[in-house]
C-alpha cells in the first residue's frame, strides 16, 4: 500500500511527523504538506500562481500551497506512483461538529476523496498535543482494515482522538457531527485598534450522545462519515413551491 500524507498545520508539524512514522509502519507514504501553517484553509485551491513543490528528503515535499494544493498536485500529476489513500492530519486540535467546515486537514481528505481514492483526516482533539502517538497508533489501527470496510466510495472518514494516553481510550464510535453555538466576538488587536482577531469558536450547542463531542469527552475515538452534497432535500419542494410564485 502507498499513502499519501498531507496537513494544514504544515510539513514540520509535529502531528505529521508521528502519522509518517505510525504509517510507515505498515505501508510506503509520501508526505506532501504546505510550507507553513493552513489552519482553517477549508477546500481553496491556489490558482494565480504557479505551485513549487520542495524536496526536504526522500519522499517528503513541502509546497508554499493550500492542504488542497498539496493533494490535488500530488495526485494530478505530480507523484508518477499510484496511490491508494489518502490521510490527512493528525491535526494539531479538534475538528468537531461546524469545525470540519473549515478545516484544512479535513479539506485535504476531501480533495482526495474527489479525486477517486479512500481518505482519512485524523485530528488530536486537544490544544495541548500531549498524545499524538495515541492518535498516531489509533490511524495505523484504521488504515488495517479500511480494505474491510464496506463504505462507499464518496465518503470521507474524519476522526477525531482524545488527548490520552493509548491504553485509555474506551473504543471506537460511529458519530455524526455535532454543533457549536454563534462564534465568540471578534477581538480588537491590543497594540492597534483599527485591526481585528477572528473570535474563539462557539461552545458546544449539540453535544447529545452519537455526536462527536460525545464520545471525545467520554474518551472515545469519533470516527464520522463525512459526504460532500450539500443539497438540503427536505427543502426541495419548499423552494420549488417558492419559485412557481415568482413572475418571470
Amino acid at each position: 500500500m502507498r499513502i499519501l500524507i498531507s496537513n494544514d498545520d504544515g510539513y514540520k508539524a509535529k502531528g505529521i511527523k508521528q502519522l509518517t512514522k505510525s504509517l510507515s509502519e505498515i505501508a510506503e507514504v509520501i508526505v506532501i504538506a504546505p510550507s507553513d501553517n493552513k489552519s482553517a484553509a477549508s477546500s481553496s485551491l491556489t490558482l494565480g500562481r504557479p505551485l513549487k513543490p520542495i524536496q526536504i528528503e526522500k519522499n517528503i515535499y513541502t509546497i508554499d500551497a493550500t492542504p488542497t494544493d498539496c493533494v490535488h498536485l500530488a495526485l494530478c500529476g505530480f507523484i508518477k506512483e499510484s496511490i491508494d489513500l489518502v490521510v490527512t492530519g493528525i491535526n494539531f486540535g479538534a475538528n468537531l461538529g461546524d469545525d470540519t467546515i473549515y478545516s484544512g486537514t479535513v479539506a485535504g481528505a476531501i480533495e482526495g476523496r474527489f479525486l477517486g481514492l479512500p481518505s482519512i483526516a485524523m485530528s488530536l482533539a486537544s490544544w495541548e498535543g500531549n498524545h499524538f502517538e495515541t492518535a498516531g497508533e489509533i490511524a495505523k489501527r484504521l488504515v488495517t482494515q479500511i480494505d474491510k470496510s464496506e463504505l462507499s466510495n464518496n465518503t470521507i472518514i474524519n476522526v477525531n482522538v482524545p488527548d490520552i494516553p493509548f491504553n485509555e481510550i474506551k473504543g471506537f464510535k460511529s458519530t455524526r457531527l455535532g454543533s457549536r453555538h454563534k462564534s465568540e466576538p471578534s477581538v480588537k488587536d491590543k497594540t492597534d485598534s483599527s485591526l481585528y482577531w477572528i473570535g474563539e469558536n462557539g461552545k458546544e450547542a449539540d453535544n447529545l450522545d452519537g455526536t462527536d463531542f460525545h464520545a471525545i469527552s467520554n474518551n472515545f475515538v469519533s470516527v464520522t462519515p463525512l459526504q460532500i452534497d450539500l443539497t438540503k432535500y427536505s427543502e426541495l419542494k419548499p423552494v420549488r413551491d417558492w419559485l412557481q410564485k415568482i413572475d418571470y
